[in-house]
């Protein structure tokens, strides 16, 4: 058997992907390639499907059902520029419209409401690009109304039942967060944390007396709490020492919380709801870890994503009552032709003793001694890498190369103390988890510490140009795909909407007003005479993240003193690739790239 994975089979649009069952259970929607693009495809539930829009630009990643039963709703963008607009398809006609068409304008979906079946919340920040202002649009012709001003400060709006507008998450000045509610004409605050601290809201309890919210404060992991509205201690409701929550499940028309998620190393749910424990314990028959997408009104079906490294996610059609899985479709069917690699979960000490984890992905029946080593770092930084499928570390597997990815100090999920230990340490701190993973591979005999190379995009694509700026000789060549050079003019270009949360960046990165020569120090731009190694830098053009100019301003510093830097400007993308012919340009660039740099070391 072939051990390499052609590229088309990883990077190209899958089989079919994301299925949603309608909310009378008549119906299914899943995404799947129409003409090259991807697109939502609709049909009797289980049933042969067709393809219902028509999109022939970047495809559609993000859909949901409307509670009208007529229509399908999806968003898009322009080529990357993050400026949504919200799309309504009829489910007869085939006819689309455009709910915001609004130049310039990002459109975000609050909610829905089966008792409310022709309406839906939008925010929208039409009249400040700084601020989303929340809508209701009507699904019958189309018009919108305003309903709620956003005061500047708001990040996050949440509905009642009643599909009313009840409560908001905004930022605060030293940017920690507050949780208000409304209550008349006028907001009250009910809950509020400093910086450190991590709080947010889920949704009412199914009497509307309390709110379902999770919170570090007391404590170092978020937990899942039920907090009354007149006041009183909070009750937990679920709580892990090692993480934060993940995912909470709550039921679709009652609102009861039934289960939540926490992940260490891999995905664990804790059942609250009795009802449900036949069923999750069922689930450990699927073998790999399992994620509801999907349920009906009725609640007797759902669909279930089945996730594990070294297979391709799998959907399955759960019947409630008769507790039996029928499988619905893999996402990359082909792959089954080819033996995918397996992913551990490891755990090393930091040079400070910090205990930081991640993920080891060596090529499938390889003993992994000795091996070229990608360090492959995940963005934000404020995420986290998690065990499951993963199309890079499949790939580089299959090219013969370990892969390796690191929940460095700064990832989210794993606890406030973890997550702060990344304050100003871009660069620093942070950048020597990186460098002490390729060590510790090294040292236990997986990596051949003369061939490693280090990989990422946006806060990883910052990494890979740190790791060749700041730490010459531990790595051989790097890939940065849409990172920062510069940290000035990363948080003097955000896009505005992101303003309420500059106080955040602030105090995790540096502040731009205050601190500009310490934003230097620790931006690979300044110090890219020290780059000795080969770099391969791609970008999207309308990026409105990380700009075009973070790129190109360090291949012309790069260039200008004769070092190598391979580059490409994708025109019709923004902060990453969505459209497969790009991002197969993309990998069959960065494969030939490691192999020139790497393989052939």
């Amino acid at each position: 058997m072939d051990k390499r994975i052609p590229r088309e089979l990883l990077f190209g649009n899958p089989e079919k992907a994301s299925p949603k069952i309608s909310p009378d259970g008549r119906r299914w929607a899943y995404l799947a390639p129409d003409e090259g693009v991807l697109n939502v495809w609709t049909g009797p539930e289980g049933g042969a499907a067709k393809p219902l829009t028509r999109d022939r630009g970047r495809g559609i990643r993000n859909f949901l059902w409307a509670e009208d039963r007529r229509s399908i709703l999806h968003i898009q963008d322009k080529d990357g520029d993050e400026n949504w607009h919200l799309y309504q398809t009829d489910l007869e006609s085939g006819a689309t419209r455009d709910l915001t068409p609004l130049p310039g304008v990002q459109a975000q979906i609050v909610g829905t409401e089966p008792r409310f079946p022709d309406e839906i919340l939008v925010a929208l920040n039409d009249r400040d690009p700084r601020a989303h202002d929340v809508h209701r649009i009507s699904l019958k012709d189309g018009s919108r109304r305003r309903e709620r001003e956003n005061p500047g400060d708001v990040i996050g709006w949440l509905p009642d039942a009643d599909f009313q507008v009840r409560a908001a998450k905004a930022m605060r000045p030293d940017g920690g967060s507050t949780i208000r509610l409304l209550e008349g004409d006028s907001w009250r605050e009910i809950l509020s944390c400093g910086p450190d601290d991590q709080i947010g809201a889920h949704g009412f309890t199914p009497d509307g007396h309390g709110l379902f919210i999770e919170s570090s404060l007391d404590r170092d992991t978020s937990a899942l709490l039920e907090l009354a509205l007149d006041g009183g201690r909070p009750k937990i409701l679920a709580e892990n020492p090692e993480s934060d929550l993940g995912g909470v499940l709550i039921h679709p028309r009652d609102y009861r919380v039934e289960a939540a998620s926490f992940e260490v190393d891999r995905q664990r749910w804790q059942v609250l709801d009795p009802a449900l424990s036949a069923d999750f314990a069922a689930f450990e028959r699927l073998d790999g870890d399992v994620s509801i997408v999907s349920r009906d009104d009725a609640d007797a079906v759902w669909y279930l994503l089945v996730n594990r490294p070294d297979r391709s996610p799998a959907f399955w059609r759960w019947d409630r009552r008769a507790r039996r899985a029928d499988f619905l479709f893999s996402t990359r069917p082909k792959l089954d032709g080819f033996s995918l690699a397996p992913m551990e979960p490891v755990s090393f000490c930091a040079r400070d003793g910090l205990k930081v984890r991640g993920y080891l992905t060596r090529p499938a029946g390889s003993q992994g001694k000795r091996l070229p080593l990608v360090l492959l770092v995940h963005g934000g930084p404020w995420v986290r890498d998690r065990w499951g499928f993963h199309p890079e570390a499949q790939w580089l597997a299959s090219l013969g190369l370990a892969c390796l990815q690191v929940n460095y100090r700064g990832s989210a999920g794993l606890g406030k103390r973890f997550l702060h230990a990344g304050d100003r340490e871009w660069g620093a701190k942070m950048q020597d988890d990186l460098t002490d993973a390729a060590r510790w591979a090294a040292e236990v005999g997986v990596a051949d510490p003369a061939r490693t190379a280090i990989y990422g995009g946006s806060y990883g694509g910052y990494a890979a140009l740190a790791g060749a700026a700041f730490t010459p000789g531990v790595y051989r060549c790097a890939v940065d795909v849409v990172g920062p050079s510069n940290l000035v003019t990363l948080i003097r270009s955000i896009p505005p909407y992101w303003e309420p949360m500059k106080r955040v960046f602030d105090l995790r990165v540096g502040s731009v007003e205050t601190e500009e020569d310490f934003l230097k120090s620790r931006s690979p731009l300044f110090s890219a005479d020290r780059i000795d190694i080969p770099l391969l830098i791609a970008q999207g053009a309308n990026d409105p993240r990380v700009k075009q100019a973070e790129s190109e301003q360090i291949v012309a510093a790069l260039r200008a003193r004769g070092k190598p830097v391979d580059y490409l400007l994708f025109e019709d993308e923004g902060h990453g690739f969505a459209k497969p012919e790009n991002r197969l340009k993309f990998y069959a660039a960065a494969e030939e790239f490691l192999a020139r740099h790497l393989l052939a070391a």
